[in-house]
């Protein structure tokens, strides 16, 4: 907290009697990217409209399951999304229903995810847990859902199997990370 929010604070408690607690602008939060699997080799071969086509259903089958298992749109670029939940039961049940029904449009897609505290900011969330599931899914192949540790341990007794993917450095990142394929 910088030195005018603090002053502004103590300003607050005086005149109204009370401390106010103030919103540090941090949530738990399990963090999803997706990314369509060859997509510039999909999309030279289809040609530009063909690919605009099958984007938009693609992008509308993602939505359509981030809405059931109430997950929510942060950012979208190119073929690729960044969704938040709040749970890692939901992103997992959401990520192998975008797996099933992307695979029904001819297409794979990687699906990273990692549970961690953000920074909100605005509609969007930063921080390291962002880097770290955006470093995660870069680990991906087609049609492969991978987790952190900490999305494994979260789910514990949910029945959700998992296949031990082993330690990976992830870029920027320090420590070696323990990563786990959904099966």
């Amino acid at each position: 907290m910088g030195a005018p929010t603090v002053i502004l604070g103590e300003i607050e408690e005086f005149v109204t009697g009370t401390k106010i607690e103030r919103n540090l602008g941090r949530v738990l939060s399990t963090l999803m990217f997706t990314d369509i699997v060859e997509s510039t080799k999909i999309a030279q071969k289809l040609g530009d409209q063909e690919w605009s086509d099958l984007l938009e259903t693609h992008d509308s089958v993602i939505r359509h399951e981030l809405s059931v298992h109430r997950g929510r749109e942060i950012a979208t670029a190119g073929d690729s999304f960044f969704a938040s939940f709040d749970g890692p039961a939901r992103s997992l049940l959401c990520a192998q229903a975008i797996n099933e029904s992307i695979n029904e449009l001819g297409l794979s897609v990687r699906v990273g995810i990692h549970t961690g505290e953000c920074e909100v900011r605005n509609e969007n969330l930063a921080g390291i847990a962002v880097h770290i599931a955006a470093r995660i899914s870069a680990l991906v192949g087609p049609k492969q859902i991978l987790v952190s540790r900490t999305v494994k341990d979260l789910v514990a007794g949910s029945g959700i199997k998992f296949k031990d993917f082993g330690t990976h450095s992830l870029k920027g990142v320090s420590d070696e990370w323990n990563l786990f394929e959904v099966v």
